[in-house]
């Protein structure tokens, strides 16, 4: 076969081109590579710095330092971040003014449940068995209702629920409520959970009894009671009773 100029000329261009563009992946690779090792290793010392300066702004006495600490510990968490520092950082916030109490001439000048219930649905991103306790330890011990709910949600979403020790802390705190204190938004977070945990839940009965009072206490909202039924009847449909075993 004859090549003429022209044809020789292309090919020789295609060759040329086809080599400078490999020689560009190369360097492009090299780059991008470099670039990922300098991004791992400077991550890795901002998580390092972040939960050392979170978990201070946490333990400050200060309220608003431990607004910018959950500010910073949504990103953090968000990142993936879930070292000791920062699972102690919410451990601390969670229990701000309830495991943790400072005083001040015999008053608690820690009490924040704003800040309570905001560590208790982080924690739930945390996840693990050390914020499942610390959740139920707040979801017993706490006297206010959005901070339960808020615990008892974390709970659900976690779903870790080993020996039924979720599902009854959660048939407690909202039986605790219940008597003292109907509140309808909390009920409707247990009913949500209890939902979510009935799987998982070996001897349903503490589980359902509650959430039959919950269906005939009229303190709740319609809305509410209607929930209650409709959650009790699907657990009933997976064969469920509120007798002993499963």
């Amino acid at each position: 076969m004859k090549f003429d100029k022209t044809t020789f000329c292309a090919a020789v261009l295609i060759a040329a081109s086809s080599a400078l563009f490999a020689q560009e992946q190369q360097v492009q690779k090299k780059n991008d590579s470099a670039k990922r090792s300098e991004t791992s290793v400077e991550n890795e010392y901002l998580s390092d710095i972040d939960g050392t300066v979170v978990l201070t702004l946490a333990r400050s006495d200060s309220y608003d330092n431990k607004l910018v600490a959950l500010e910073y510990l949504e990103g953090i968490v968000k990142g993936g971040n879930v070292s000791e520092d920062v699972a102690a950082a919410l451990d601390q916030l969670a229990g701000e003014g309830l495991l943790t109490q400072a005083r001040t001439g015999g008053r608690l000048s820690n009490n924040y449940p704003d800040v309570r219930r905001r560590a208790c649905l982080l924690l739930a991103k945390v996840g693990g068995e050390h914020s499942k306790n610390t959740l139920i330890n707040i979801a017993i011990a706490d006297n206010e209702p959005m901070v339960q709910a808020a615990a008892i949600r974390a709970l659900g979403e976690m779903g870790l629920n080993e020996n039924d020790e979720a599902a009854d802390a959660i048939a407690f705190a909202n039986h605790r409520n219940r008597v003292l204190n109907p509140t309808s938004s909390m009920a409707i977070e247990a009913l949500d959970a209890f939902e979510k945990l009935a799987g998982s839940t070996e001897n349903k009965r503490t589980m359902v009894d509650e959430i039959s009072r919950i269906a005939s206490d009229y303190h709740y909202t319609s809305a509410v009671r209607k929930r209650a039924l409709e959650v009790l009847k699907g657990i009933k449909s997976d064969g469920s009773s509120s007798g002993s075993g499963k």
